[in-house]
């Protein structure tokens, strides 16, 4: 679609298409950059960027979007990130989406967000390295899938509870191998706005999971995806569902990073 071309955005990490603000796609920076949220367009074009007041980017690798059911909007930010494996817990922060204006004469430049809230959790198995988190729409749960060279990823479930300042024990749902070698390396991932549909990518292409009719939702796991070309990446990390999930958005690392969508037939 276009070149994202967004003053202090080098490594789109995660994306997610906003539920309360039409048209518009949140993403964020990795490991090593300052706790900022990004907004651009649906066609690439930069909204503004946000600081998120009250959470620390420790690694930050993935943005999920959540209309709760009294209609209110929010952003989670998965800091989720462990390349070497020596990280205990992890944060889950959550913060009321801003209200973004298409008007370029107001582009906020790193405006304050509310006061974030946040959860910790740490794996009832082992120390993971993990690039997805997703929110299924009708029970607010979280799903955090690990990203493993060796193996099948792990798939997690957290019931979150915010602003409590306890922390959460992660459930083992079950192990996700995708058709691609390594068959559990996984990048990005986002679950679509009617809860029927997975998309999740590595750094080669994207695999999409459909939900069997009346099936629960974690039946889902075992189906067998669909492999979708993203196109040309470079360090592809991002991928999620437009805010109609008729359309898949995707971008990559480094600057001026491709704005890629696919539209479903």
């Amino acid at each position: 679609m276009a070149r994202v071309r967004a003053k202090g955005l080098s490594e789109s990490s995660g994306i997610a298409a906003s539920r309360c603000n039409p048209d518009v796609l949140w993403t964020h920076n990795d490991s090593g950059n300052e706790n900022h949220i990004f907004a651009v367009t649906t066609k690439g074009q930069f909204l503004g960027s946000w600081t998120v007041t009250g959470a620390k980017n420790t690694d930050w690798e993935d943005i999920a979007t959540y209309k709760d059911k009294a209609g209110k909007c929010w952003l989670y930010i998965g800091d989720v990130g462990d390349n070497k494996l020596q990280r205990p817990e992890h944060t889950i922060f959550r913060v009321p989406e801003p209200t973004v204006t298409a008007a370029e004469t107001a582009v906020p430049n790193d405006a304050p967000t509310a006061l974030a809230e946040h959860l910790t959790f740490s794996y009832p198995d082992q120390n993971n390295d993990a690039e997805t988190m997703m929110i299924e729409p009708h029970s607010g749960d979280v799903y955090v899938l690990s990203k493993r060279i060796s193996g099948p990823s792990g798939v997690y479930r957290i019931k979150p509870t915010f602003g409590s300042g306890s922390h959460q024990k992660a459930e083992a749902v079950t192990q996700l191998s995708v058709p691609a070698v390594p068959n559990g390396y996984l990048t990005g991932g986002d679950i679509s706005p009617d809860g029927r549909r997975v998309i999740i990518c590595d750094y080669t292409q994207a695999y999409e999971y459909d939900l069997p009719t009346g099936a629960g939702f974690d039946e889902i796991w075992k189906q067998a995806p669909s492999v979708i070309s993203l196109g040309k990446r470079s360090g592809g990390e991002a991928v999620g569902y437009s805010a109609d999930g008729n359309s898949i958005f995707a971008t990559s690392e480094g600057k001026e990073m491709p704005l890629i969508q696919l539209t479903r037939k």
